[in-house]
């Protein structure tokens, strides 16, 4: 059988790539992120997961006559943190994608 070989080598780099694969994910949920919004005043901590795992709220952010304003520091601060996720989690599992072209555009 010709080309036999070839095939061997194509799944051992697949089986590598995949292993790989589970590194970086196991990698990346371990990660902690921050987000911030109103100079600091409210910081959202996520996982890698993106589960949120902390909010911190500065005492001068919190006025009962203004609490629109607070939630709406909540919601950036997360939004900010759940994108830093995201990016990175794109740039490290991009990694495994780039360069194929894979037929029925799997990746």
């Amino acid at each position: 059988m010709r080309g036999g070989g070839n095939m061997n080598k194509m799944m051992k780099q697949m089986q590598k790539m995949q292993k790989d694969m589970m590194k970086a994910q196991e990698e990346l949920q371990e990660l902690s992120f921050e987000g911030t919004a109103g100079g600091g005043m409210v910081k959202v901590i996520a996982n890698g997961k993106k589960e949120i795992t902390d909010v911190q709220i500065n005492e001068e952010a919190v006025d009962p006559d203004e609490v629109e304003m607070l939630q709406d520091l909540i919601l950036a601060a997360t939004n900010d943190v759940l994108k830093q996720v995201e990016e990175k989690t794109n740039d490290t599992m991009g990694q495994f994608t780039k360069g194929l072209n894979m037929p029925g555009g799997m990746f």
